[in-house]
């Protein structure tokens, strides 16, 4: 597969709601198929088709194989962070899809919102996007705590134009 298809298919993986739950389900622990299904609501074999799609584009990896509680064998699955640097054209519908099937169901103490409407030139607008992306990375990086929580963040820039 040439680099500009390898893109194309990364750009499709990533195009799917489920496939970004999916790899957030196995960020900071691996999962089978079955575990997967299950913390979706979903038939295992619809999730397995879009478990295929991101390990065949390297945002999944297979971990050793072992047996389950009845002897079936089972492959657990782990995120490999690829889809952090992955350009997603048109990614605001498909990523704010996502949030929304997340978050739902949660109670109000669970979301702390925070909403700012801001006027900034070119440069400052540039310059606030890489000093979040930066500290969001910084944070990513980090070792994971014995203790820690698993929490997630949204963040989401756009015109505002209503301010006029």
């Amino acid at each position: 597969m040439s680099i500009d298809e390898t893109a194309q298919a990364r750009a499709r993986a990533l195009s799917s709601p489920v496939r970004l739950r999916i790899l957030r389900l196995c960020l900071h622990q691996a999962r089978t198929n079955k575990q997967i299904a299950d913390a979706l609501g979903m038939n295992p074999a619809t999730t397995l088709h879009h478990v295929r799609t991101l390990v065949n584009t390297g945002f999944l990896e297979a971990e050793e194989e072992r047996r389950g509680r009845r002897g079936a064998k089972e492959v657990p699955y782990r995120s490999t962070r690829l889809s952090w640097n992955t350009p997603l054209p048109d990614a605001a519908p498909v990523l704010l899809e996502t949030f929304l099937q997340e978050v739902n169901g949660l109670a109000p103490d669970e979301i702390q919102v925070m909403r700012v409407g801001l006027k900034l030139g070119e440069d400052e607008q540039r310059e606030l996007l890489a000093r979040l992306r930066s500290l969001l990375e910084e944070f990513g990086a980090r070792e994971t705590q014995e203790d820690a929580v698993a929490t997630s963040l949204f963040v989401a820039h756009h015109l505002d134009t209503s301010a006029g």
